[in-house]
């Protein structure tokens, strides 16, 4: 079985995010896959960049063979010569979301009135009735 270090394409139409994967050379690139071991977000500013080098060096002294492009990534993030897992671009922290510059709405006023009398007692008379229904069913059961 020949085994590929190769990306693996998910997200919308015009938004590709990869996951980097460990897969059958045989295998669809989209299909089923042995063991996911990062991913790479080319569109996020500053492009996002995870992976486990432990999982890639332990797959290429399997055997593994890693794609033209993954290859080619490895490389530019110094995957090879480090270790455990190597990040670049990825944060913790959650970007501010944008603003428009129009001007805040004014806060909305709220008026409370109260019930009048005559619909207070309406609404007693209900739950009297409701209460009075509810103790006749249970006489009947």
């Amino acid at each position: 079985m020949a085994v590929k270090i190769r990306m693996k394409r998910i997200g919308a139409k015009k938004r590709p995010f990869y996951r980097i994967v460990v897969a059958d050379s045989r295998r669809a690139v989209k299909g089923k896959f042995i063991e996911e071991i990062g991913f790479y977000n080319p569109i996020s500013d500053p492009r996002m960049f995870r992976i486990n080098a432990d999982k890639v060096k332990e797959w290429m002294s399997n055997g593994a063979k890693p794609s033209d492009t993954v290859n080619r990534l490895f490389k530019e993030y110094g995957v090879y010569e480090g270790e455990g897992i190597i990040e670049q671009g990825c944060s913790n922290e959650a970007k501010p979301k944008k603003h428009y510059d129009a001007e805040p709405l004014p806060p909305k006023e709220e008026s409370v009135e109260a019930p009048e009398e005559d619909d207070q007692e309406e609404a007693e008379a209900e739950t009297q009735e409701a209460e009075a229904g509810e103790e006749a069913t249970e006489e009947a059961e």
